[in-house]
């Protein structure tokens, strides 16, 4: 299933795709289902899956019905899918990834051997509030020049296991970075530096994580700047492997956003400008659109 979070008038609401482009919400059936995180909440409680509780509130009949571009104007406003207390980040999980982070940086070794060890590169990149909802606006530095989105599959935590998938998009400094890899805190964490949604699946909607099509579109004055696709299949760690990673010694928080690199990097030339919208599409989940502004 997919889940939806909203507003309606300033109250919240959490809604499940009922059929193509049609979100059915749960909350105008069970109130006590305000957001992604009651379902799951729920599921943990009772033993079940977050399918299964929305399954079970739709067979009570009813609910109001939204279009999903009804959600984004108007009375009602997208919210991202899930409220996530933390969002944790791995990179050079891809071979481009690695190449890239090679070229940019004076010191390329680094790369190599991430990329190469047992030990993955992880970063913590945002707390809840911080997250940029779907359609909203994703920044890039005033003090870099050298800026690009990263799409990226993201997986859900949810009492310790993978719960789901979203959209996410780790928005970076190849400046930053590339001047000094103990940079990348500042090249990767900064206003407005991560979006994700624009909703939540569930792990049993996903047949293999790591088979999905991962496509990068930017738009600049209505054109086509740059397209690029890469595949999960690229990714060196997968997503359990990732998740195995991250909680030895390190407890994290329930609905916690996990985002697992990228395999798709426009090239050396092209550097994001205000204005630009950034269209990133994984087959199965979503597509996840944000315009870009300096912050």
């Amino acid at each position: 299933m997919r889940f939806y979070q909203f507003t309606v008038n300033g109250r919240r609401h959490v809604g499940v795709e009922t059929s193509p482009g049609q979100v059915t919400d749960l909350t105008s059936i069970e109130p006590r289902l305000q957001r992604t995180n009651d379902v799951l909440n729920a599921a943990a409680i009772t033993g079940s899956t977050a399918d299964e509780v929305a399954n079970g509130v739709l067979q009570r009949g009813g609910g109001d019905a939204h279009s999903y571009e009804s959600l984004n104007g108007g009375s009602a406003t997208l919210l991202p899918p899930l409220d996530a207390p933390e969002v944790w980040a791995f990179g050079v999980t891809y071979m481009d990834s690695m190449r890239e982070r090679q070229a940019e940086s004076g010191t390329p070794d680094v790369y190599a051997k991430v990329y190469n060890a047992d030990r993955p590169e992880a970063f913590f990149k945002a707390t809840g509030e911080r997250v940029q909802p779907p359609f909203a606006d994703v920044g890039i530095r005033a003090d870099s020049g050298w800026d690009v989105p990263e799409p990226e599959l993201a997986f859900v935590i949810f009492d310790g296991k993978i719960v789901g998938y979203t959209v996410g998009n780790d928005m970076s400094s190849r400046t930053i970075e590339g001047e000094n890899p103990l940079y990348l805190p500042q090249a990767k964490v900064y206003d407005r530096s991560v979006s994700f949604g624009p909703c939540f699946v569930t792990a049993e909607s996903i047949a293999d994580p790591q088979a999905l099509d991962v496509i990068l579109t930017i738009e600049r004055d209505g054109k086509q700047a740059f397209q690029g696709a890469a595949n999960t299949s690229s990714m060196k760690r997968d997503c359990a492997y990732l998740a195995d990673w991250l909680q030895r010694h390190n407890s994290v928080p329930d609905a916690t956003v996990v985002l697992t690199g990228t395999g798709t990097i426009p090239p050396p030339e092209f550097t994001l400008a205000d204005g630009d919208v950034v269209s990133i599409e994984i087959e199965s989940i979503g597509t996840l659109v944000n315009t870009v502004v300096t912050v």
